[in-house]
C-alpha cells in the first residue's frame, strides 16, 4: 500500500481564505518518505517527466492530498476525457478518480471536473481554456489531448507543442499547475488514420520534459502492459482507439500510482481490468 509520510509546515494556524492558494500563499510540504510495496514510488518514479519541477510539482500536490483545504481537480480533454458513449454507462477514469478521492481518501469537499469535449484538439481547447479550465480556479488540472490533433500529421506537430506549451503557462498563471497525460495506445489495425499518433504522444513528453510538468504516460503503460497489438482490444471499446470500462479503470489506476494515491486494498484500486 502506498503510504505518504508528509511533513507539512502552514504558513498560519488559521484556514486561508478561497483565493490564497492562487497567489502562491500554500502550505509548504516536505515529502520525508513514500512508500508502495508493490512498484517502485520514490518521487523520480512517479515523477514521469522527470524534471526538479515536476518533483516540485509533486510535492505540491501531495501537500493538497495531506491538508484540509479543499481541492478543486479539472480533468480537460477530448472523447478519451470525456468518457461518453464508448464506456457504455460505466464509469469513465475521472469518475472513478473521484470515488478514490472523494470517498476512499475521504476528501468530501473536493471538487472534481471533467470538461472532456468528443473532437476536440488542443487549439479547441487553448481557444475555450478559460471555460473550459481558468473560470474553476483549479489547484490541479490533468490534460490529456492529441487524438485529433495527430490526424494533421506531421504539418501539425509544431503548433501542437506551442499549443501544450501555452495551456501549461495559463493554468500556472492562475495559481494551479497542469499534470500532462498521453493519449492510450491504439489498435493499429483499426487505427491507420492514427499512424501519425506515436510523433505526437514525443511531443507531449517533450513538453512535459520542457515545462518541467508533471507526466502520466498511458500510451507507455499501455505497450508495456499489452506488448502484443491483439491484446489492447481487451481495453478498447470500439476496437480501434477508445478505451472500454476496463481500459478507463487502468487509466484511473496509473494515474493513481502516479500521484501516489494508489492502494492495492481499496475497491477503486482493485477492480478488474483484464
Amino acid at each position: 500500500m502506498a503510504t505518504n509520510i508528509v511533513s507539512c509546515v502552514r504558513e498560519s494556524s488559521e484556514m486561508k481564505d478561497t483565493n490564497s492558494r492562487h497567489t502562491g500563499a500554500i502550505d509548504t510540504c516536505e515529502i520525508t518518505t513514500l512508500i508502495d510495496t508493490n512498484e517502485e514510488c520514490d518521487g523520480a518514479s512517479v515523477v514521469e517527466s522527470g524534471t526538479t519541477g515536476a518533483l516540485k510539482d509533486f510535492q505540491k500536490l501531495t501537500c493538497l492530498l495531506a491538508g484540509a483545504s479543499p481541492v478543486t481537480w479539472v480533468f480537460a480533454g477530448d472523447s478519451i476525457t470525456h468518457g461518453a458513449l464508448y464506456t457504455e454507462g460505466w464509469r469513465c477514469f475521472s469518475e472513478q478518480f473521484t470515488e478514490r478521492v472523494r470517498w476512499e481518501l475521504r476528501r468530501l469537499y473536493d471538487v472534481v471536473i471533467n470538461t472532456g469535449v468528443v473532437g476536440e484538439t488542443s487549439t479547441g481547447m487553448l481557444a475555450n481554456l478559460q471555460s473550459r479550465v481558468l473560470r474553476f480556479c483549479p489547484e490541479v488540472v490533468l490534460v490529456l489531448i492529441g487524438v485529433n490533433d495527430a490526424l494533421a500529421g506531421p504539418d501539425g506537430q509544431s503548433l501542437f507543442r506551442d499549443n501544450l506549451h501555452e495551456i501549461v503557462r495559463q493554468i500556472r498563471q492562475v495559481g494551479g499547475f497542469a499534470i500532462l497525460q498521453t493519449p492510450n495506445a491504439v489498435y493499429p489495425q483499426h487505427s491507420r488514420f492514427l499512424r501519425n499518433l506515436p510523433a505526437y504522444v514525443a511531443v507531449i513528453r517533450d513538453v512535459a520534459h520542457e515545462s518541467q510538468t508533471m507526466l502520466v504516460d498511458h500510451f507507455r503503460h499501455w505497450q508495456q502492459a499489452k506488448p502484443e497489438p491483439d491484446q489492447l482490444l481487451g481495453w478498447l471499446q470500439d476496437q480501434s482507439m477508445h478505451p472500454n470500462v476496463y481500459g478507463h479503470r487502468e487509466m484511473a489506476r496509473l494515474i493513481y500510482r502516479r500521484l501516489g494515491i494508489f492502494d492495492p486494498k481499496s475497491l477503486s484500486c482493485r477492480l478488474d481490468v483484464l
